[in-house]
């Protein structure tokens, strides 16, 4: 392992959970992870092996039955997996949103049904809040649910769930009209259990999860639609127990899932650079290995510039969450800074690959097609942009 991307100031028990995910990602991981992509394959050997290594319950509390780890364990976890196959960190991501949140907001008997199992891998989580017409206006969501004596009656569309079909357990934010005349106090979060698999859900009746959406690039995880038709949720689904607050439990899921898109974007990053600068030393042109052109150092020392400034970007970001400081400027930079530069680092090392980089038989190829993703995931560039310029007008207010 080279000297960049590393952290300072880590436990002897975080170093060891990262060197052990290291050695899985780099022996079941990277061999298998461009052969699954091409065929779209969910990858069930490596979700198993992840179940055994306890990666689902990683931030889950002891008293749960998880290994009780910060969100700096768990961003660098990710980095080492998305470093092997981003699709494979994107199942994590979603099921540790939905356990965050569920552990911040949920009531005690939330917790103790929820979180053992979410630990174990049983149950496996999915986020859902946005919607065919949304986009990143989360006041406009139509999707709604009413009360109906101990139940909701739930109706609406939701879109862009990861692990919509896998998972078992779906996080729905759905507006409820109870809160008064603000939009944001009138959504709530409903916790909605159902059997894997596409198609109406047998275990609830007037929910359908259509199909796998066609993508460019993060296949292997499925993303997808969620209908929900007179879908019946008990009142006591309610995350928190209490209708109208979803809105705040979803930012702040959407708060640690921007730490853990930052990650994913330095583990391709640095993963594309790795890539980079071995296929430099192989190649020759001009009668000379091609890492000896200046051209091509120049190229590698930006690309290393990049991933350390991001990687360390995202650190801080996870450092002031888990110390439990406000950290949505910090999360909105490494968001923002992470996914660009993995972007520029993997054209560029798209770029030193030459012809061969179009190549399917080449991993840059892949890294090509995924970088993308990260660019709109949790809040695209121009929404990170825009609440880093809200933060810092409040940090750097002038008196009046």
């Amino acid at each position: 392992m080279g000297r960049l991307a590393q952290t300072d100031g880590l436990t002897e028990i975080q170093r060891d959970i990262l060197a052990t995910v290291r050695d899985f990602v780099d022996k079941e991981i990277i061999p298998v992870a461009t052969e699954l992509e091409h065929k779209d394959e969910y990858p069930t050997a490596i979700v198993e092996g992840m179940k055994q290594l306890g990666l689902f319950g990683l931030t889950i509390p002891e008293e749960f039955g998880g290994l009780g780890e910060s969100l700096l364990t768990y961003a660098l976890v990710v980095e080492e997996i998305a470093r092997g196959w981003m699709s494979v960190s994107g199942i994590v991501n979603t099921h540790f949103i939905v356990a965050h949140m569920i552990n911040a907001h949920g009531t005690q008997e939330q917790k103790e049904y929820f979180l053992p199992r979410m630990a174990a891998g049983e149950i496996r989580g999915a986020f859902s809040m946005s919607e065919p017409g949304l986009g990143s206006d989360v006041a406009a969501i139509s999707t709604k649910g009413v009360r109906d004596g101990d139940e909701y009656v739930l109706n609406g569309q939701k879109m862009w769930l990861t692990n919509g079909g896998t998972s078992t357990l779906v996080a729905v934010l759905c507006k409820t009209d109870e809160g008064g005349s603000s939009p944001y106090k009138n959504m709530t979060t409903f916790l909605i259990e159902k059997t894997p698999g596409f198609g109406p859900n047998p275990a609830v009746p007037g929910l359908t999860v259509p199909g796998k959406i066609e993508k460019m690039g993060y296949k292997g995880v499925d993303t997808t639609e969620l209908v929900l038709q007179d879908v019946r949720i008990p009142a006591d689904r309610v995350l928190g127990g209490v209708p109208g607050k979803g809105f705040y439990q979803m930012m702040d899921g959407v708060e640690v899932g921007r730490v853990n898109v930052a990650a994913r974007g330095c583990g391709v990053a640095r993963r594309a650079f790795e890539l980079g600068i071995s296929y430099a030393q192989q190649r020759s042109t001009f009668g000379k290995k091609i890492c000896e052109h200046q051209a091509i150092q120049f190229k590698l020392a930006e690309m290393a510039t990049k991933v350390e400034a991001a990687h360390q970007m995202m650190v801080m970001a996870a450092r002031k969450k888990d110390s439990g400081q406000r950290n949505d400027l910090e999360a909105g930079m490494a968001k923002y800074l992470a996914s660009e530069y993995c972007k520029e680092v993997v054209e560029d090392s798209f770029r030193i690959h030459g012809g061969y980089g179009f190549s399917k038989e080449y991993e840059i190829e892949r890294l090509y097609r995924e970088a993308p993703m990260l660019l709109i995931g949790e809040g695209t560039a121009e929404i990170q942009k825009m609440i880093v310029g809200r933060r810092l007008l409040e940090e750097y207010r002038l008196a009046d």
